[in-house]
Formats: structure tokens, C-alpha cells, sequence
């Protein structure tokens, strides 16, 4: 019989043992092993079963269970040494405390999806697991930060495979209550909401849910209340899901009432207001008009309200493609960004900052990353080649400028160690090494032998042999319900096989099936009797990705044949529970995209963390990070004619060293049956690159490069009175309206007729300002080799002075700017001379995106 309503009702915890639920009520159990050890001890098996989930956990044991432990001194006093620790690890200084006053007093961070654990499953991706670590990391790191995102009732989707490979999809229904989750109330108890007004009079209105993570309070927010009609209770329903304007209620949600959540939150804990705004994706670009909109309600112009919101907003991009950007119809952003929403704030601007470069105002989309672009005065790729690919994707953002100068920097991903690392191999730190943090521990300290360290990765991969099974049994099981599994489950995978793993979201770019393009070829790589290999693979496609579903349905079916279902399985519903025995098992962590389309990769740094060698096309964070010591590079085959020639030929490369190379190396044994060679790349994986994939040396960079630095601009434009705001805000309108007549007029060089290293080369230009002090603008040569007439490399600038000898004031006509250039280099050499804006308070000469260059 069907109930017609759920609810979870929480366990009473004897007293005695109310340190329970102080630790269950802290997502640090998450990724701290003494606290799950401590759940674990309860109910072993039980624990196992329930997700590891401390809340659900403590409903389903057995109340006599508790009992008696509530009468064991030693178990009492255990739970009360894990609350102490926990306590004291909220409360005492940590990194960031000993930064000085001039750091963040807050950090204000949105995203759409949040990865903290499997138990409160609000992600989808690499996106959410990045935010999650970010969390995490700056928890450990004692950062200020402030999480803001969507509570989802649905969550993304859990999938199944269908008996011919096709991805289906079901959205459980969540039970906040049942969660690590507490509402946000005011001193009267009652819940705090926020009230976004929509067309036709229309309100919608969320509740805050409150999760702590480590030191770092999480606000979602959540429409299934009884304040809204049935259509407005589910905007929250699912993550990335819904049409057009479904999915901007919801990024109107998070922006605007994440803005105003925030306002509430700091207001009722009487903390300070953030520094910083930090945007993950264009998502959340919103804010930051909700922001302009309380600026002008304290009396500032929307031009003023902009340069102060500019100045304490980061914007990280995460796509390195256009498809992957949320763009939304022109009219449908006109009808909500209504006075009523944003008071004081002139729909025309606010449209204006979606508009797309050179694009028609009046019918271009509406871009939220173009928006989150205006909107940050600092913006970061994901990986440095991402950065890369980013200054190109958004240059036109900065006419005229080359590609190193737009204003887009980036810090690279990293993985959150004590979350990702397995218990097994923090265990033997902590045992033959001396300590538990496994990420900055001696791996290649004598004191641990190979056959020791070899011994853990085999258990490893047991466990997630055995994982495999269990969830493929569980799979036949609900699509032949009554039926048990056949007996070549019980076989799936060998825990002394090379096993090589891939799990992913599956866009095409992905190459899900690249591995596929010689069925035979890779046939023979699996079945070779002397070195066999084997694979294991997950990953969701977008449940509107028809072609990302063919794609998964293509690999299951080729891993159905009867010869090869033991050694390549795909296992359904990827999730951070998955992982969590995924990454730890795999020998190799295999990536191969379209170079240059993955942002960054952290699977592979995940794997890399439990001691895997990757084997990977260089993208991403491998490209920067690839070494000999640390796996394989797939060779990317950029010249080919066309993508089927290109898949074919990376393919064959990706065979070669799979066959040849990686099984090579793994087989090749001593007489103990240790692969020496191979444990010694292990150790320098965990030894040497562990360290650099870390989420704390993540945001380290992130306070270091981007939010002390946006912290120090904020407080200087908003010193005496937004002082510096007004100004900024009056030289951009000066400045843009001579803009369009200032040019370099006329340029003469000398001292050098045959060019020596050494020479000087003097240069004279005259700039036509139309109006513009001399002190407005910075006059710049570039220079450095020149190989042909269309680019220079290695470039360098100079500025040159303007010539003081006429008075400024009397001055008409071009103005002359002078200075020296050294040649300090043999070879080809070319230059031009460039004009900007300069202002002290801008952080970038492209930051205006206004340059004249000589013709």
C-alpha cells in the first residue's frame, strides 16, 4: 500500500551519548575518519548499508544498541574525545588567521550544486564536487566563507540501465528533515524567507536551510512551502532541470535570493557583511544586481553601484565551450527584470550586461557568463590551460586586446585529500609513517616497504571488485525483479588485474567511447591471458542528451558479450558513494577528451590521491602536471583531417600504450610478486604531485590572488563615502565618450641604424586625447620577436612618458609621449605603440576594453 505522505522522524540518543548528534549534525564526519570510525563501531554492517550517513544512521539502530553503549564508559568517553575534537577544531586559529586584518573578513561563495557527501546528494558533477572540496578546504584552512546555493528536492537524478543499454532516469524525493539540515530561524523561531517579487504581481518565496561544514556555514534555499502555489513550490525541484524559464527562476533564486539569504544570515549572526563575492559559474550571476540595487537604494547611480560591486566580485568559468553557458532569451529576462524585483535599477542597464559582444542589444541572448564577466573585476579559469582557452573564448568581451591581455587569470582545481583519500591508505600513513595526513606525507621513506604499500592497493581494489558485483547484482535485480543473478556476476573483475578506470558526466567531448573505435583491438588488450586488463566505468548523461545516452548505451552493449562481461562493466548511478571506492581501486585513471575542451579533470587527481597512474590526453590539469613518474600521455592527433580521423588516430595511440607500455610495466614483477618499477611511480604520484593537486593549496590561491586582493579593492572604493566608486564611476563615462576619436596620430623612432643587442631605441609619439589629461591614459610600445606581419612574441611593454615641455592646459592638438626601448635580444623584432586608459583604481589596462593602436 502507497503512503500518501513521508517524513523522517529522528532518533532520541540516550543522553549520555548526546555527542552523537553534536558530530551528525557537523558534515566534517564526512571527512573525518575518527568520526565514522566512531558511527562505524555502533552497528558495523548497518553503517555500511545506511550510506555511512550519521542522521540516517542513528533512526535506524536498534535503540537497545544505543542503550548499552550509553552504559560503556569506554564508548562514552570516546564520543566525548570526538565532540572535544570537534569543537576545538571549529574554534581554534587555523591558515588564514595568522593572514593579518587586511584579509576577508567574509567570502560570499555561490554555486548552483554543492558535492559535500553522497548523503545529502546536491550535485551533479565535477562542478558541484569543486565547490564541495572548496568548502571543505577552506573549512581546514579556518577561511571566512559563506556557502550559498539551491536545496533540491529531487536532487539530479538516479540512473539505471535499461536491459539494452539506454540510460533511464527517476528523481527520489528528499526528506530535508531527515537530512544534516536546519532551518534558518529568527530569535522568535520563526523561519527566515525571502521574497522575490515576479511579473503579474506574482511573489516567490524560499525558506534557508542551514548546513555546517566544518567551519563554513551552507544557506539553500528552498520554494516547497506552503507560501507558494503548486507551480512555484517546484522551482527547486530538480538541479539543471526544467526549460528556459524554469531554470532562470531558479538562477534568479540563487542570485537574487541568495543575496538577500545572506543579508538575513549575517544580520541574525551578527558577523560582518562579506568582502567578497565569489561566483562558481555564471549561475549565481545575479547577485550582483541585487547587490547594485541595494547600493542604489542608499543613493549611489546604477554606474557608482557598479564599480563597488565590481570590485569585490571573482568569477570563475568552468566550460572551456560555448554550449556549455546558460543563455536565455532576451524577452523572457525582460518580463522578470522588473523595477519590482530590482528597485531602483533600470531594466535597460541590467539587460546590457548580458548583451553578447558585437551582438544586436535588442535580440541578443541574454549570456549569464558575459554577465558574471561585467559584473567581477576578477575572473579565473580553472587550469592554466583552461585560462588559456578562456582569454580566447571571451576576448571579444576586450576588443582590440590580444589574448594574454584579457583580464581572465586562472588557479587550478584541486581535490579535497581527506575526503577523497581511502581509509586503508590513511591507515598505513598513520602507521608506518608516522602521520594521518596522507597528502603531504614521505611516501618514499624507507620505513614502508613495497610489498606493504602494494599490499593496501590490492586490498583496494578487492574492495572495489567487490563493490562492482554487489551493485551489478543489484542492478539484474531491478530489471528481473524475482530473479536472481546469473553466476557471471560473481566473476565480474579480478582484484589482481590491471584495472583501469573512467568515470564522468558523458558529453560527447568526453569521447565516452573513444576506447570503442577498435572494438577487436581492444578486445585483445582485455583478454590477454600472460596481461589482462580490465575496465571499470560509470558516468550520467544529461537526461536531455540523447547522443551522451547513445554513447553509454554503445559501451554497455559491447561489454554484454559473454567473452568480455568479466572484464569491462559499466556500473549505473555514479555518485560520490561510488567514488569513494572507484577512484582507490583503479591502478590507472584513464581520460581522454577533445584537447582542448576538458576545464580541468579532477577525477584523475582523485585517482592520483590513492596512489593511480593516469593515462590521459594533455588537458586540463594534466597538462601542466604530466610527468613520467606519474603515468602516461595519450598523444593528441591536432592535425588530422577531420574528427573521425582524429579519434582513430588517438585511439591507436591509447592502444598502443595500454598494450605495450602501462600492462607492460604492471606485469613486470619481482620475486615477491611487487612490481617495483610501478610501486616506485606510486610512491612519487602519492610523494611528489599529491601535494599540488590539493584543494588546499587550491584556496590558498584563491585568498592569496583573488579574494584579499578583491577585499583591498573593495575597501578602497568604498573608502570616504564610496569616494573611490564615484571616481572610477566618472572617468569610465569620461573616458568612453573621447574615446572614439583618440587614436596614436603619428609615431618616429631613432638611435639605431644598424641594430645592435644593446642599442637604445628612442621612440616619439604623438596621441590625439580629444580632451583627456595626459595622466588619463598610459601611451605603451610593445615589442619582442616578430616572425611575421600579423603577430608579436614574447611580448613586452614600455611605458613612454608625455612630454612635459608644453603646458597641458594651452596644449591643442596631438599630445607627444617619449621613451627608450633596450634591445636586449638578437634576432627578429617588431613593436607598435598602444593607448589605454589609465586610473589608479583600475586592476587591469584591458579592464575598460578601450585601446587605440597604431595604424
Amino acid at each position: 500500500m502507497k503512503p500518501i505522505r513521508k517524513f523522517t522522524v529522528r532518533a532520541v540518543v540516550p543522553g549520555s551519548l548526546s555527542a552523537l548528534e553534536e558530530l551528525a549534525g557537523n558534515l566534517r564526519w564526512s571527512w573525518h575518519e575518527p568520526t565514522k570510525r566512531l558511527f562505524e563501531h555502533i552497528d558495523p554492517e548497518l553503517w555500511r548499508t545506511s550510506r555511512r550517513d550519521p542522521v540516517a544512521f542513528l533512526g535506524e539502530v536498534d535503540p537497545a544498541r544505543l542503550d548499552r553503549l550509553a552504559a560503556e564508559d569506554g564508548y562514552v568517553e570516546w564520543a566525548e574525545r570526538e565532540r572535544a575534537g570537534l569543537r576545538e577544531y571549529l574554534s581554534e586559529p587555523r591558515w588564514f588567521q595568522s593572514l593579518g586584518t587586511d584579509a576577508p573578513r567574509l567570502v560570499a561563495y555561490f554555486s548552483p550544486e554543492f558535492g559535500i557527501t553522497a548523503a545529502l546528494p546536491q550535485y551533479s558533477g565535477g562542478l558541484g564536487i569543486l565547490a564541495g572540496d572548496h568548502l571543505k578546504a577552506a573549512s581546514d584552512l579556518g577561511v571566512p566563507l559563506l556557502g550559498v546555493g539551491l536545496f533540491y528536492k529531487a536532487g539530479y537524478f538516479s540512473q539505471s540501465i535499461s536491459p539494452d543499454g539506454w540510460q533511464q532516469e527517476r528523481y527520489p524525493v528528499l526528506d530535508p528533515d531527515g537530512l544534516p539540515l536546519s532551518v534558518l530561524r529568527r530569535p522568535d523561531g520563526s523561519p527566515v524567507q525571502v521574497t522575490l517579487a515576479l511579473p503579474d504581481d506574482a511573489a516567490l518565496h524560499a525558506r534557508v536551510w542551514k548546513a555546517a561544514v566544518g567551519r563554513i556555514t551552507l544557506l539553500l534555499l528552498d520554494t516547497d512551502i506552503p507560501a507558494n502555489d503548486d507551480e512555484l513550490r517546484s522551482v527547486t525541484d530538480r538541479l539543471y532541470g526544467g526549460g528556459g524559464e524554469h531554470r532562470l527562476l531558479q538562477e534568479l533564486l540563487l542570485g537574487v535570493g541568495g543575496a538577500r539569504a545572506v543579508r538575513a544570515y549575517t544580520e541574525l549572526s551578527g558577523g560582518p557583511a562579506p568582502d567578497v563575492f565569489h561566483m562558481n559559474e555564471g549561475h549565481a550571476g545575479f547577485l550582483g544586481l541585487e547587490r547594485i540595487a541595494t547600493h542604489i537604494a542608499e543613493g549611489r547611480s546604477f554606474a557608482e553601484a557598479l564599480q563597488l560591486v565590481r570590485a569585490g566580485t571573482v568569477f570563475t568559468t568552468h566550460t572551456p565551450v560555448p554550449a556549455g553557458i546558460d543563455r536565455f532569451d532576451r524577452g523572457l529576462v525582460e518580463r522578470y527584470l522588473t523595477s519590482s524585483l530590482l528597485p531602483g535599477v533600470d531594466p535597460a542597464d541590467a539587460l546590457a550586461l548580458g548583451v553578447e559582444p558585437d551582438a544586436d542589444p535588442a535580440t541578443s541572448p541574454f549570456n549569464m557568463a558575459v554577465m558574471g564577466l561585467r559584473l567581477a573585476q576578477r575572473a579565473n579559469g580553472v587550469s592554466k590551460l583552461h585560462g588559456q582557452v578562456s582569454r580566447r573564448m571571451f576576448g571579444d568581451l576586450w576588443p582590440g586586446f590580444d589574448a594574454d591581455d584579457v583580464p581572465i587569470a586562472s588557479i587550478t582545481n584541486g581535490v579535497h585529500a581527506p575526503t577523497w583519500t581511502d581509509p586503508a591508505l590513511i591507515g598505513l600513513a598513520e602507521s608506518r609513517l608516522g602521520t594521518g595526513d596522507t597528502e603531504h606525507a614521505d611516501w618514499n621513506s624507507a620505513a614502508l616497504s613495497d610489498g606493504e604499500l602494494w599490499a593496501v592497493k590490492r586490498g583496494m581494489r578487492l574492495q572495489l571488485v567487490e563493490d562492482a558485483r554487489r551493485r551489478l547484482r543489484a542492478a539484474w535485480a531491478e530489471q528481473h525483479p524475482g530473479s536472481q543473478a546469473p553466476s557471471w556476476v560473481s566473476r565480474v573483475l579480478d582484484p589482481d588485474t590491471l584495472t583501469v578506470g573512467f568515470a564522468r558526466r558523458v558529453p560527447t567531448y568526453k569521447r565516452l567511447t573513444l576506447m570503442l573505435s577498435d572494438p577487436e583491438r581492444l578486445k585483445a588488450i582485455l583478454t590477454n591471458r600472460e596481461r589482462p586488463v580490465q575496465f571499470v566505468i560509470a558516468g550520467k548523461s544529461h537526461p536531455a542528451d540523447d547522443e551522451g545516452k547513445r554513447l553509454i548505451q554503445q559501451l554497455v552493449q559491447f561489454a554484454q558479450q559473454p567473452e568480455l562481461r568479466e572484464r569491462i562493466v559499466f556500473l549505473p548511478d555514479y555518485d560520490m558513494g561510488m567514488a569513494e571506492l572507484l577512484y582507490p581501486g583503479c591502478d590507472v585513471w584513464l581520460n581522454n577528451p577533445l584537447r582542448p575542451l576538458e576545464a580541468c579533470g579532477t577525477s584523475g587527481m582523485k585517482a592520483a590521491m590513492n596512489g593511480a597512474l593516469n593515462l590521459s590526453i594533455l588537458d586540463g590539469w594534466w597538462a601542466e602536471y604530466a610527468g613520467d613518474d606519474y603515468g602516461w600521455v595519450i598523444p593528441s592527433a591536432d592535425a588530422a583531417g577531420d574528427a573521425g580521423e582524429r579519434d582513430a588516430l588517438e585511439a591507436a595511440a591509447l592502444y598502443e600504450l595500454l598494450e605495450h607500455r602501462v600492462a607492460t610495466r604492471y606485469y613486470e614483477r619481482d620475486g615477491d610478486g611487487v612490481p617495483v618499477e610501478w610501486v616506485r611511480r606510486v610512491r612519487q604520484t602519492l610523494t611528489t604531485l599529491a601535494p599540488e593537486l590539493g584543494a588546499d593549496r587550491m584556496v590558498r590561491q584563491y585568498v592569496e590572488e583573488l579574494y584579499r586582493p578583491a577585499a583591498e579593492q573593495a575597501a578602497r572604493v568604498e573608502a570616504d563615502g564610496d569616494r573611490g566608486a564615484r571616481e572610477l564611476a566618472a572617468f569610465g563615462a569620461r573616458v568612453r565618450a573621447s574615446w572614439p576619436k583618440v587614436q596614436v596620430v603619428h609615431v618616429e623612432s631613432g638611435g639605431v641604424e644598424s641594430p645592435h643587442v644593446g642599442d637604445e631605441l628612442n621612440l616619439r609619439a604623438y596621441v590625439e586625447l580629444d580632451g583627456l589629461a595626459p595622466d588619463d591614459v598610459a601611451v605603451e610600445v610593445v615589442y619582442g620577436r616578430s616572425r611575421s606581419d600579423e603577430s608579436i612574441e614574447g611580448v613586452r611593454r614600455t611605458t613612454l612618458e608625455p612630454d612635459r615641455s608644453t603646458d597641458a592646459a594651452s596644449a591643442s592638438g596631438p599630445r607627444l609621449y617619449t621613451g627608450t626601448v633596450v634591445l636586449d635580444r638578437a634576432g627578429a623584432f617588431g613593436y607598435t605603440v598602444r593607448v589605454v586608459p589609465r586610473h589608479p583604481l583600475l586592476t587591469s589596462p584591458a579592464e575598460l576594453g578601450l585601446v587605440a593602436v597604431a595604424a
